[in-house]
């Protein structure tokens, strides 16, 4: 699935580590990414939240895709700043999902957490070669 993610590739999005319903992806804040307020405009947070949720909820193997997402926004990312999503799942039920994502940037005083996603999940398909979707 990563290898397809033209989108993520394209910002610079590395993921760390993907299994077991975890994920852990990097990207580092350019100048395009950066508004009219000089801050990180809050899509490609989202992005990255979104591509850590997608390789947490896809680790167990099935294609999963999102039923919806939501995220809140607690400290501005500047340019520059190196940021690190982690990805991790609250529960399952059926064919469905919560997982939860914490965005920070470390700084000598500790991490600052920048945004908390949440998103819930859909299995769609058993595998990457089957294509239901129902």
């Amino acid at each position: 699935m990563l290898e397809a993610d033209t989108a993520s590739a394209d910002l610079g999005i590395e993921v760390l580590r993907a299994r077991n319903g975890q994920a852990v992806a990097r990207m580092r804040v350019t100048g395009r990414m950066v508004n009219g307020h000089a801050i990180a405009h809050g899509g490609y947070l989202f992005t990255l939240a979104d591509t850590a949720f997608a390789c947490a909820c896809n680790s167990h193997g099935p294609v999963t895709v999102a039923a919806g997402a939501e995220i809140s926004f607690v400290a501005s990312a500047l340019l520059d700043d190196e940021l690190t999503a982690v990805a991790e799942e609250r529960t399952t039920f059926g064919r469905n999902g919560i997982y939860d994502v914490t965005v920070y940037r470390d700084t000598p005083r500790g991490r600052d957490v920048v945004a908390e996603f949440r998103g819930r999940s859909r299995t769609i398909a058993e595998s990457t070669d089957s294509r239901s979707t129902a």
